[in-house]
């Protein structure tokens, strides 16, 4: 029996406040779009950069408050954000009779990173969101085979710089 995966997992920006909604049988549903983004040097040594969307999806799970009331209350356009989930794809037809695609994360979960923006304080109740910090050294994802001389290690400048090494072998 061979085994499948359809994961996830997204660090980036909030493109807009989040849509949230209620759908017929009472369940409530959240829609936001998220920003990831990188940065190269070409082999003309210009920099580039190149903006990912992505559409993410947040249902609540049960009856009661789920994930999708979380992201109403506090997740809002700018902040940066951790998600994971699946990639789904779907489609339909439209009034007119045109077959529409769409790609969606589907969040299972969802983190909160870094401060408001404006710095902390402030009078409203998101100082008493439930946060909880990203891991000091996430584990980095592998990539695709790339030609010789395309990756030149800017993701993490003076990570190979770093003489302090203290490994326990």
């Amino acid at each position: 029996m061979s085994r499948s995966l359809n994961k996830a997992i997204l660090i980036g920006n909030v493109g807009g406040d989040p849509e949230v909604r209620t759908v017929g049988t009472g369940g409530r549903v959240a829609t936001f779009s998220l920003a990831t983004g990188r940065q190269w040097t070409d082999q003309s040594g210009n920099k580039q950069e190149k903006t990912e969307w992505h559409r993410c999806v947040v249902w609540n799970s049960g009856r009661g408050t789920g994930l999708a009331d979380v992201v109403e209350k506090y997740v809002r356009k700018g902040e940066k954000i951790y998600v994971e989930g699946e990639i789904e794809y779907r489609q339909w037809t439209d009034k007119e009779g045109q077959t529409k695609y769409t790609t969606e994360i589907k969040v299972k979960e969802l983190m909160l990173l870094g401060g408001r923006a404006g710095g902390m304080g402030g009078g409203d109740d998101m100082d008493a969101a439930p946060r909880r910090s990203a891991p000091s050294s996430p584990a980095a994802p592998r990539k695709a085979a790339t030609p010789a001389g395309a990756d030149d290690f800017n993701d993490f400048p003076g990570a190979l710089n770093d003489e302090d090494d203290d490994l326990p072998f």
